[in-house]
Parts: structure tokens; sequence; C-alpha cells
């Protein structure tokens, strides 16, 4: 093995010697990478224009906003924006689920809403999801939702273990 070696010395005769292997020392590129996982799964509806459904950088997963689809078609579920609120919900924590995160992990919810008038009635299925420790979360009406939408939904959360804090 070859090695590097390199001593210090310090006041009053103190002295150090560093010795490492040269495999350890690598370019700051290798050891500064993260790790960039595209999430696509089945279980929840195609991406209706060019994205991924998440994406999972270092520890970190990134939700595109969700539609309140039927899985397998491009049809909006019935019942308005309730309905469609809470099958975004569900899809949204199947994809979490399949980034290796869960619903439990979102530190950060958007909301689009076509009609600010639903607001009451997405908040009602959005309690129902996230009944504790709720993530930040941003709410705004738009113009206009993809395929006629009245509610997107999307979602930063974390992988790995989390511990909550709360102050």
């Amino acid at each position: 093995m070859i090695t590097l070696g390199c001593s210090i010395q310090f006041a009053r005769g103190l002295s150090v010697r560093f010795v490492l292997p040269i495999g350890a020392l690598r370019s700051n590129s290798t050891m500064a990478s993260i790790v960039r996982k595209i999430i696509h799964t089945a279980k929840c509806p195609k991406a209706v224009a060019p994205y991924n459904q998440a994406v999972v950088a270092d520890r970190t997963v990134y939700c595109s906003g969700v539609l309140g689809m039927e899985l397998g078609s491009l049809k909006l579920v019935e019942g308005g924006a309730a309905g469609q609120t809470a099958k975004a919900l569900e899809h949204l924590t199947t994809l979490l689920e399949a980034s290796g995160s869960s619903i439990e992990k979102v530190v950060k919810t958007t909301i689009l809403l076509a009609d600010m008038n639903d607001y009451g009635a997405v908040n009602d299925e959005y309690k129902r999801v996230f009944s504790n420790n709720f993530p930040a979360r941003t709410c705004f009406a738009v113009n206009k939702l993809p395929l006629g939408a009245a509610v997107e939904i999307e979602a930063i959360a974390l992988t790995g273990e989390v511990i909550q804090v709360s102050t």
C-alpha cells in the first residue's frame, strides 16, 4: 500500500504525524456527488406533459403536481374539488411510498386551485390525510389547471429516518 505522510510541529515540542493511504485521496467532484433518482410508478397516473412523477435528490423527494385522475386514463374523478383532492392525495401517498418516503415525511405542499371557493372542501380532504404535524403549505388560485382540473397538489418530502421536533 502506498501512503502519504505529513508531520505538523507545534510549539513546546509537540508534533503530530498523519499517514493516509493514497486511495483515500479523491477529487472533490467524487466526494461531493449527490444521487438524483427519477421515480416512476404505474400505480399513479402517467405524467400528462414532459416531466417526471417525482425526483429524489439525496434524501429529498420532489413530487410533481398530482391531479385527481382515474388510474390508466386522463379522466378526472367525479365529485368536484373534494373528490379530486381525495384522489390526488391518494396518488401522492402512493408516489411518496414509491420514492422511499411517506405522507408523514412531507415537509411542504403546494395546492393550486381553479376556484378559491373550493378552499374549504379541499381543506376537509387534506385534514383526512395530514391529520397532525402538518407540513408547511402554500395554497393559491390559478387561472386554469391541466385537463380542467379543480385542484393540483405537489409535495416535497424526506427519505430515511426523520425525527419530528416541535418548538
